[in-house]
């Protein structure tokens, strides 16, 4: 049975939720972030500005275009009065009359085409600034992403991480880009407006003011049920975004436990979720333009009769009650216009405050200052007393102490859960520990570099990751500066040469789709070989051979005891036959070492070690 709407929307709507953990990785519950109205509108403002600041001489040309925009349509209009009033004088020759209208035609024309020209430069100007304040928008919330831990990851779903990039950015250009500028021009012609409003008859001006509170009513009623809905959108196609991701990406497992019917229901119950959102959003948004377009009909209709009652006692004349009535409603537009765009601004507030959620996430190297980068590391490893847990108050490793040096093998069995992989990311410092202390070389690993250590720790896991490009390029991940000789020499350290070979294009191989054209063996042992580029002192296994079969597992097993030589390798693994061989043997539960020793030692011992290798030969 499906899950549902409110299973699924803690799980994918960015509801609240505290972080629960199975293990390391992405296979604990994942935290979701709740989302409504922008909480701090004007520092979210204010962060925006830093962006555009940056083109603040554009922004100034742009502001001088539409001064000189609004300001030519305003003398356009005025220009009205005189022509209006001279052709409609019979008293004037029509001679005379055609002559004037002739001449202050060509000057009506040049005002405009001013206008049009200013208003031109404006409109390229502001794209320019919008995309490239985006742009750098989107540069930023990148390389903070890259220098986020890997804890961060564990408690955000994919799809949500995309959709900042995609959705909330996309609201943020938008509002750069369009709502913007006409929000600064609204202001501007609405200032313009009043002032030729003033000049031309102060009583149809208070006539028309009167109005203004009603329009600020309206949208103001209009924009508050609105706001609410534009947030919620935005995490609700958040959670679709995640929802798509997550279930695409496991195809394979959906497909083998016929559960296609099942993801069409959830998926139906978000869709559904989002599209009521979303029609909340665009109702209420929609709404404001036939409210407050009406409202200016009924001031226009109103402005209007009081000006002709005005002309027909001689205190107003037919050209000026023209013109007012036209600047009775460029007053009333931007009124409209500006109300209008407080959905778009809205939305895209809400989008900004969620990309700089994950701007304000504490980056790895936060505490990070000139650290240690010795010549080069020997692999002298070693834990001392250290207890570690991925959520306060629950225990995953407890006072864990081992050594390990460089050539020596040292492997870790047990039960699920039991710290095997937290170990491993421990060394790498994708976590730090609570207590105790890592060293490498005898020095704490905390007073390392985190990349240069980084650089001399090599790992292959089992879920092997491959990134569109070539086989080469591939390999030489693990060494960007490696040459094309040491990758093909990495290839054949770790037995993936003959296969590369018979590729159609060898090394040039193009790879896409996470390497789907390539067998799982195949995609392994491009991993080791990613591995030996490295040339990393410390290698670290983890069940690297668990997801192929027996022949291909000997196989990957010569590559790996290649790329084993010399090195200081953590071996992690579920088929004890691939440990038999390891130098030491940790075998863990609840987070402690309960055994260790060679595999011979630990059979004698008839202990757990013991019942686990028996329990696997018997399944064998």
């Amino acid at each position: 049975m499906a899950r549902s709407l409110e299973e699924l929307q803690k799980r994918y709507n960015k509801a609240a939720v505290e972080t629960r953990r199975r293990g390391p990785g992405p296979g604990g519950r994942r935290n979701r972030e709740a989302h409504g109205k922008p909480k701090n509108i004007g520092k979210t403002i204010g962060r925006l500005w830093t962006y555009v600041a940056k083109y603040k001489y554009l922004l100034f040309v742009v502001l001088l275009c539409m001064l000189i925009s609004t300001v030519t349509a305003l003398i356009g209009s005025y220009i009205m009065r005189p022509i209006i009033n001279t052709v409609a004088d019979p008293s004037t020759p029509a001679n005379e009359r055609l002559e004037y209208l002739g001449h202050i035609l060509l000057v009506l024309a040049g005002v405009f085409a001013v206008g049009v020209v200013s208003n031109y430069f404006q409109q390229r100007i502001m794209v320019k600034v919008s995309f490239s304040a985006s742009e750098a928008l989107r540069n930023d919330l990148f390389d903070k992403l890259e220098g986020l831990p890997l804890r961060y990851f564990d408690s955000e779903s994919t799809g949500g991480i995309m959709s900042r990039f995609t959705n909330d950015i996309d609201n943020i250009d938008m509002m750069l880009n369009s709502t913007l500028t006409q929000l600064v021009s609204g202001t501007i012609t609405l200032i313009g407006t009043f002032c030729f409003m003033i000049y031309t008859s102060r009583w149809l001006t208070l006539v028309t003011v009167a109005f203004v509170p009603l329009l600020l009513k309206s949208g103001q009623f209009i924009a508050k049920r609105s706001s609410k809905y534009y947030s919620s959108q935005q995490a609700a196609i958040g959670a679709v975004n995640g929802y798509i991701e997550e279930t695409v990406t496991g195809q394979k497992v959906v497909k083998v436990f016929n559960y296609e019917k099942n993801c069409v229901e959830e998926f139906d119950e978000l869709n559904h979720d989002m599209r009521s959102k979303q029609f909340g959003a665009q109702f209420w948004g929609g709404l404001m333009g036939p409210v407050l377009g009406n409202t200016t009909q009924i001031c226009y209709a109103v402005t209007a009769g009081v000006g002709g009652l005005l002309c027909l006692f001689g205190r107003f004349d037919v050209g000026g009650m023209s013109i007012f009535a036209n600047y009775s409603r460029q007053f009333s537009q931007p009124i409209n216009a500006i109300s209008q765009q407080t959905s778009t601004v809205f939305a895209a507030l809400a989008g900004a405050e969620r990309v700089f959620s994950v701007m304000d996430a504490v980056p790895e190297n936060v505490a990070d200052v000139v650290k240690y980068t010795p010549e080069e590391i020997e692999g002298y490893v070693e834990l001392k007393d250290v207890s570690f847990g991925y959520i306060e108050g629950k225990t995953v490793l407890k006072h864990l102490s081992l050594k390990a040096e460089p050539g020596k093998k040292t492997a870790f069995v047990g039960s699920t859960g039991a710290g095997k992989t937290t170990i491993t990311n421990l060394i790498n410092r994708f976590y730090d520990i609570n207590e105790g202390e890592i060293t490498v070389d005898g020095v704490n690993i905390k007073d390392y570099d985190r990349s240069f250590l980084r650089q001399n720790i090599a790992m292959v896991l089992q879920d092997t990751h491959l990134f569109t490009g070539t086989v080469m390029e591939n390999i030489r991940y693990g060494r960007p500066d490696a040459t094309d000789e040491e990758v093909i020499d990495a290839a054949k350290t770790a037995s993936a040469h003959s296969f590369i070979m018979r590729l159609a294009n060898g090394y040039q191989t193009v790879i896409e789709g996470d390497g789907s054209n390539l067998s799982q063996g195949q995609r392994q042992l491009l991993n080791i070989a990613r591995a030996a580029v490295s040339k990393a002192p410390i290698l670290v296994l983890d069940e690297a051979t668990s997801s192929v079969d027996t022949r291909t597992e000997k196989h990957i097993e010569h590559g790996m005891d290649r790329l084993m030589k010399n090195r200081t390798t953590f071996i992690i693994a579920h088929r004890l036959s691939t440990v038999r061989d390891a130098d030491s043997i940790k075998v863990l539960e609840a987070g402690e070492i309960i055994e260790e020793g060679s595999h011979d030692e630990l059979l004698a011992r008839g202990g757990r070690y013991y019942e686990l290798y028996t329990g696997l030969k018997e399944l064998d």
